[in-house]
């Protein structure tokens, strides 16, 4: 099995590049690193839950376009907050954009690296012939 690599190298503040990339397409699937609620600027998303939530689910097109693929070819996903209690506004956003077909879907509570993140999703796609 073979693996292609989605996107160009991660560039971390300091000048080097992360340990990680973006993406692979590896057996017909896109994986896509888990995506925090970053904006273009690479701040966080100010507004809370949802704005966060936003601009994950923006980052994630971002990159799924990248690998040719859309939204609807999503066919799994997991989702970690950092409070139980954002759950609802999450889940209000999420369903905005997963509302026809939704994919198998993890939540799970957990601490982040990222101080005032409170959002990552990270999507499985499949690959588009």
């Amino acid at each position: 099995m073979t693996k292609k690599i989605i996107g160009a190298p991660i560039m971390l503040p300091g000048g080097g590049t992360a340990p990680y990339s973006k993406a692979a397409e590896a057996g017909g699937l896109v994986f896509l690193t888990g995506q925090l609620g970053l904006g273009p600027d690479g701040k966080l998303a100010e507004g809370g839950i949802e704005a966060q939530t936003e601009a994950a689910i923006a980052n994630i097109k971002a990159i799924l376009a990248e690998a040719g693929c859309t939204l609807d070819d999503v066919v799994k996903t997991t989702v970690w907050l950092t409070d139980a209690a954002n759950f609802a506004g999450y889940n209000k956003v999420y369903a905005q954009h997963f509302s026809a077909s939704p994919p198998p879907r993890s939540t799970v509570v957990a601490d982040f690296v990222l101080p005032g993140a409170l959002v990552e999703i990270e999507v499985i796609a499949a690959a588009r012939a």
